[in-house]
């Protein structure tokens, strides 16, 4: 009696355990996303969280990266022409004494991205024909990669200074730096059938919105800063203030615990299509309160962009 009442408790739960069995094999066998960024300082800042978001959502991540400060376009290509030219050329090999061409050769690799340099963000006229060229010479080399564009940020709105213009001059605000960029962005990859990776939209929803945008510290005296003392900074998403050895010093242009914890949490959004809304995963230094709502502001921003390629 006691023998056929386990088998037949037995016989009931074979058919769950095979099922779990079934479903963890399934997501063993889920291969990783294999990720590679052609940027600069943003790039590194966008993806700094995004090894962490990856893993709370399930979903592996491979990321290779070709990154140099301040790069722009025009500089990336430079040193792929030199590689071509002669492989034993140093300026060919800047990523760490490998090439473009050697890097992206090190697997297949599924999404490619590429971005200008903050600075000539702005200026449509430095986009070509460096993107065109580039877009051309990894799709060669990865003829199955999705080739997108990662849209950079404007500056926080107390910068003393913004992008370059086309035609000359510099933008005068954030909100002009984001317009002007925007449209660069989207005009480079609207000719090369391609799409954005809409970071700076989600950066200028948080810098327009009343209630969570960054707002210069009234009460602090920055003509004579008290000694080891920083001004608040509340939302902001730039790094901003910093204190090095009791000396202040400002960059405007960097994205801050916050703002790369937003660019990571677009990315998640954009490359698995994803909601990161229920993600638990958020730096210590980014309140709970503002962490909701950029987790909101990401995923509504990429919604609308996934919305407007299909169309």
């Amino acid at each position: 009696m006691h023998i056929r009442t386990i088998s037949k408790q037995a016989g009931r739960f074979v058919p769950v355990l095979f099922c779990l069995f079934i479903l963890q094999c399934v997501s063993a066998q889920k291969p990783p996303l294999r990720l590679f960024l052609i940027g600069n300082s943003f790039s590194q800042n966008a993806t700094q969280y995004l090894p962490e978001l990856s893993r709370e959502g399930g979903h592996e991540l491979i990321i290779g990266r070709a990154e140099l400060g301040g790069c722009s376009l025009q500089r990336h290509w430079e040193h792929a022409v030199a590689a071509e030219a002669d492989p034993k050329d140093e300026k060919g090999k800047p990523y760490n004494g490998k090439s473009l061409k050697m890097l992206l050769s090190e697997g297949t690799w599924d999404v490619i991205t590429l971005q200008q340099y903050s600075k000539i963000s702005t200026d449509l006229s430095t986009y070509q024909p460096y993107a065109g060229k580039l877009y051309e010479y990894i799709h060669k080399l990865q003829p199955n990669a999705r080739i997108v564009f990662h849209q950079t940020w404007a500056y926080r709105s107390d910068s003393e200074d913004f992008g370059q213009l086309t035609g000359g001059g510099e933008a005068k605000s954030e909100k002009e730096m984001w317009e002007k960029s925007r449209a660069a962005y989207r005009t480079v990859a609207a000719a090369l059938h391609t799409t954005v990776i809409p970071t700076g939209d989600a950066f200028w929803q948080i810098s327009a919105d009343p209630k969570w945008a960054y707002r210069k510290d009234k009460q602090f005296d920055f003509k004579n800063p008290p000694q080891s003392t920083l001004p608040s900074q509340t939302h902001s998403l730039h790094v901003g203030y910093s204190l090095n050895k009791e000396k202040m010093n400002f960059d405007s242009h960097h994205a801050g615990p916050a703002g790369c914890y937003l660019g990571a949490l677009v990315w998640y959004g954009f490359l698995f299509q994803e909601s990161p809304v229920r993600l638990t995963f958020r730096p210590e230094t980014v309140p709970a309160d503002f962490a909701g709502q950029l987790r909101k502001t990401a995923w509504n921003t990429v919604k609308k962009e996934l919305k407007a390629s299909v169309h």
